[in-house]
């Protein structure tokens, strides 16, 4: 379960306040890479955990948790057309640029393996987000507001599911790229999209 100890390494050494960091959608095959980014006052224990491990219910609940004991949040993001142009990685570096310019004053951050540039010292371990309320706070809304905007989404581009699986590559989604080609939320520098989306062109619109 997540505590204090990555953030209490950064409060011996005089860093206050640190962020926690957490993105939702790396791996995706179309929508936004969402980071947020989040600093919640101290107490003794908190009831959130890494989002992957939560129900969409329970993701919902917390969210709501977050922004209302939080002493900040933001949230940035970046696109599909600017993930395609920097990379993945860079794209998710840049949201988190993002919601950090919505901060101010943080000094030090810890982050779910994200080895961010920052003025401040940056504690970046592989699964942050069950070891830090912070960043497992962050997971949450980074979690919850990019699934909110793949549903938004659907009604734009109701042939491909993304209410259902929010831009991963499922069968439905897989599908669909194949009989519709993309769309231009897809990260066409993705090859599951680039070679599903040749297959649409090459053999057309399946019925």
């Amino acid at each position: 379960m997540p505590d204090w100890q990555l953030e209490s390494q950064l409060f011996a050494r005089g860093y206050s306040p640190v962020a926690g960091i957490d993105e939702a959608g790396r791996g995706a095959l179309a929508g936004p890479v969402v980071v947020a980014a989040v600093v919640l006052p101290y107490a003794p224990s908190y009831p959130f955990d890494d989002s992957k491990r939560l129900s969409a219910a329970q993701r919902e609940r917390l969210a709501d948790a977050v922004r209302e004991c939080a002493l900040v949040w933001a949230l940035g993001a970046a696109s599909a057309d600017e993930i395609d142009r920097l990379n993945v990685l860079r794209a998710t570096h840049l949201a988190a640029v993002r919601a950090l310019a919505q901060l101010g004053g943080v000094r030090a951050l810890v982050t779910d393996y994200l080895k961010l540039s920052f003025a401040g010292p940056v504690v970046a371990p592989p699964r942050a987000d069950q070891q830090s309320y912070q960043v497992a706070a962050a997971s949450i809304l980074a979690k919850t507001a990019r699934d909110a905007a793949m549903r938004d989404y659907e009604h734009d581009f109701p042939h491909y599911g993304f209410a259902a699986h929010k831009g991963y590559g499922s069968a439905q989604h897989r599908d669909a790229l194949a009989r519709y080609g993309a769309c231009s939320l897809h990260r066409r520098s993705f090859r599951p999209v680039y070679e599903l989306t040749h297959q649409h062109r090459l053999f057309g619109a399946r019925p």
